[in-house]
């Protein structure tokens, strides 16, 4: 009775120690909390009502790491109020490259560098007052894998693939169908940091993508959609400064009233004072071009066919807490050449 006793209790301790084994790793929580003040003017007296604001923000992280030397991580976001924001989960396998399954966060694919000039708090139309303007989005806003490549002489390359655009967060052992008119997705998105062992070119970054969303025979005409985007950034010292262009082309040459095609050219620079204290200034232009059919329908001036947004933005960081301004002037907002229209936003960020 005694020996099956010790080599019972031997095998509970080698289960127990093999379930940790398996369990290994670590999960994290971090958040912030946003208060914001926000002050609009422009065309037609817009009032502001309101201008108080907030928002709170929780993501939980978990990682761990296999015995081949693999690392795994989890993401969790919850966006305001504790509503589920999304997930994914990254798998990086040493030199063979990483591995994302993505639930739709528009964090992957040609989506990434949908703007990334430089600024010291957001992107010029991501302050608080877009304007309306037009930016690429790709595969990244559905359910998507993303396969990255490792850097190799500075470069990266990143293959992003959606089964069904326009779906998102699935459930496991499960399929959904969101919107029958869409099909697959393909992105491919490269960055080069050519810098060649100097330090005078270690600055300079190259981002290029493209992407592809096929559309169903119930899609009633309209054709596949096409994005591409390109964009060049140089930091040097305190100073980092960008320019881009992107093209959406939405396939929609059908319907009689409508723009197909959307041009967006941008520009920033930020200027880091010192590690605290940070201003940038940014613009960002859209323009549709490509009329569907030309048929005597009145396309509108200059002002209905392009946006322009303009930022000034600063920001000060004292450990956790983050205080920002923002000015912001969007000419012909919603592509309405009577609709101008200025903000200002002062933002309180902490962070834990």
């Amino acid at each position: 009775m005694n020996k099956l006793t010790k080599v019972g209790c031997s095998a509970l301790c080698g289960s127990l120690a093999a379930m940790s084994a398996a369990n290994a790793g670590d999960l994290t929580a971090t958040g912030s909390a946003h208060v914001t003040y926000f002050s609009q003017s422009g065309t037609g007296d817009a009032v502001t009502g309101n201008p108080l604001g907030m928002q709170s923000n929780v993501t939980f992280k978990g990682s761990g790491e296999l015995d081949n030397g693999w690392t795994f991580a989890l993401s969790i976001a919850e966006g305001d109020a504790s509503a589920y924001s999304s997930t994914n989960v990254d798998i990086v396998m040493g030199g063979l490259g990483s591995l994302n399954f993505d639930g739709g966060d528009s964090g992957n694919g040609i989506a990434a560098y949908d703007n990334v000039m430089p600024t010291a708090w957001e992107e010029a139309h991501g302050a608080g007052l877009s304007g309306g303007v037009k930016t690429v989005l790709g595969s990244g806003a559905s359910n998507n894998v993303m396969y990255t490549t490792p850097k190799v002489l500075g470069t990266t390359i990143a293959l992003t693939y959606a089964h069904a655009y326009g779906v998102t967060d699935t459930a496991d052992k499960t399929s959904k169908v969101d919107n029958l008119s869409n099909g697959r997705g393909r992105d491919i998105t490269i960055k080069i940091n050519p810098s060649a062992g100097t330090e005078i070119m270690s600055g300079l970054n190259i981002y290029a993508g493209a992407s592809t969303i096929e559309r169903s025979k119930n899609a009633l005409g309209i054709g596949d959609q096409y994005e591409g985007v390109g964009a060049v950034t140089y930091a040097l010292g305190p100073v980092e400064v960008g320019v881009m262009t992107s093209v959406v082309y939405n396939g929609n040459e059908k319907t009689e009233t409508a723009y197909h095609t959307y041009k967006n050219n941008g520009f920033g620079i930020a200027f880091n004072v010192n590690d605290d204290f940070a201003v940038s200034y940014g613009t960002y232009k859209s323009r549709k071009v490509g009329y569907a059919h030309g048929n005597g329908i009145s396309q509108g001036g200059e002002g209905s066919r392009e946006i322009e947004v303009t930022s000034w933005q600063a920001s000060y960081t004292m450990g956790g807490a983050s205080i920002r301004v923002a000015d912001v002037v969007a000419d012909n907002a919603g592509f309405n050449g009577s609709n101008d229209q200025e903000a200002t936003v002062l933002s309180l960020s902490l962070a834990f």
